[in-house]
Formats: C-alpha cells, sequence, structure tokens
C-alpha cells in the first residue's frame, strides 16, 4: 500500500506507467473489500451477536472467551413443575439437540446421581435452601442460573431455578428457556434484538427461540467452533462457518 502511494506522490509522466499503478490500485481497493463484505447484512448481525452474547458472563471477573459443554447435559427436575412446564422442557431440549451437531445433546434423567445439571421449580427460599449462594439473589430474580468449567474452559456442572409462585405460566416458559440456553455457554443478554430469548431489557413474554437465538446455538455447538476463543478468533472463525454456508 505505501508503495503505491509513493509512486503515485512522486508523479509518473509516462501514461503505461500510470495505467499499472491505476490498476495495481484498483486490484488492492476489490481485495480490501472482499474480506468483509463477502458476509451477507445478516450473517454480519450474527457475528456481531455471537460475539455480545457468547464470551464471558454478565457478572465476575472472568475471562471472555466461548465456553461450552463437550460432555452430555444430563438434566435433574427438582421441586414442583407443572405437566405444562415438563412438556415445554422438552420442546426445548429437542430444539437445541437438533441444533447441535458437535455430538452434544441434553437429555432427563430421574436419577439425581446421574445428574450434572439441576432444575428446580418452586420458590426462590427454597431454592436458596438448597443452594446458599443464591440467597442474596433469588429475591430479585424469578430465574437464575449457574454453571461450572474445568481447566479446559469445558462447562460439566450446573443447576437453575424457576419461580412459580411469583411468574405467571407464560413468564415461567421464558425463564425456562432463557435460563437453561444460557447455561449452554451464551451467557449474557444483549439490547439488539428485541425478539431474542437474550434480550437485555426486562421482558418475559418472548417463548419461542428467535431465528438468530437457534443461529447463535448452532454456531457454538458447530464442530468447527472452538473453546476458549477470544473475540477476534471468535469472529475469524464465525466468518469461516457463515460464508461456507452462504
Amino acid at each position: 500500500m505505501n508503495s503505491l502511494f509513493k509512486l503515485t506522490l512522486a508523479g509518473i509522466k509516462k501514461q503505461t506507467m500510470k495505467t499499472a499503478v491505476f490498476l495495481l490500485i484498483v486490484n488492492w481497493s476489490i481485495f480490501s473489500c472482499s474480506k468483509d463484505d463477502r458476509l451477507t447484512e445478516y450473517n454480519s448481525s450474527v457475528v456481531d451477536y455471537f460475539k455480545d452474547v457468547a464470551l464471558g458472563f454478565e457478572f465476575g471477573d472472568v475471562s471472555e472467551i466461548t465456553r461450552r459443554w463437550t460432555s452430555d447435559m444430563r438434566i435433574f427436575v427438582g421441586g414442583s413443575p407443572t405437566p405444562e412446564l415438563l412438556s415445554e422442557l422438552d420442546i426445548i431440549i429437542n430444539e437445541i439437540n437438533d441444533l447441535s451437531t458437535t455430538g452434544f445433546t441434553i437429555e432427563v434423567v430421574d436419577d439425581t446421581l446421574q445428574s450434572n445439571y439441576y432444575i428446580y421449580f418452586g420458590s426462590g427460599s427454597s431454592y436458596a435452601e438448597i443452594f446458599p449462594s443464591q440467597s442474596n439473589l433469588v429475591a430479585a430474580n424469578f430465574g437464575l442460573f449457574s454453571i461450572f468449567w474445568n481447566g479446559e474452559n469445558e462447562l460439566f456442572r450446573g443447576y437453575m431455578y424457576v419461580d412459580i409462585f411469583r411468574a405467571d405460566s407464560t413468564e415461567q416458559k421464558h425463564l425456562l428457556r432463557e435460563e437453561l440456553t444460557q447455561s449452554l455457554g451464551l451467557a449474557k443478554d444483549s439490547p439488539l434484538f428485541s425478539e431474542s430469548i437474550f434480550q437485555q431489557a426486562f421482558s418475559t413474554k418472548v417463548t419461542e427461540y428467535a431465528q438468530i437465538d437457534k443461529d447463535l446455538i448452532r454456531l457454538l455447538y458447530h464442530p468447527e467452533m472452538r473453546i476458549g476463543l477470544n473475540e477476534s478468533q471468535a469472529d475469524k472463525v464465525l466468518r469461516n462457518i457463515l460464508l461456507e454456508e452462504q
């Protein structure tokens, strides 16, 4: 780039040399634009949204990198779930399993000793009795999740709750979907899309995934995605995946 500017500033008197420099500049311009402009506008927004949601957590001083489950999530359900909530849980699990292509799956188990994830349907105070570390959070939150990872940044254990007393039935479905989905490693909220399950503004009426939510789950659990990627590294992988799909 610098050499082209030097040639131009120096002044080239021969017409053939001027033509050559012009062609070089045009070719460089085409090349410089091709890297980012090849993605569709929607796919570009998917990349940005992924980086908003999938790197780090809302709270706590932890590195902002990709994390996900490598072992299957085996859920034990506790508390007092309604048949409607259990049916909704099955729907969510099936949707997530369909979006994952890494071999990761979620299932509900009947034995707590076989589980690595716990969902509690009940009051915040009862949940805090089981998990005392949540005591200072349940009063202000109708739903919460906690997840844990190992030294390789692989998620391997977690728990969550939905308050079935303070939240109505629609809100309960929203909270179940949001907390469970964020437990996959998509742990941040974002203000960008109002129809998204990750919407930052207070809303409990979204009970289905927006298309962009599905894409975030699909991309985090894509074989080409890696654990431990920072923003620039994740950006590169995401663009490569999406360009291959266009």
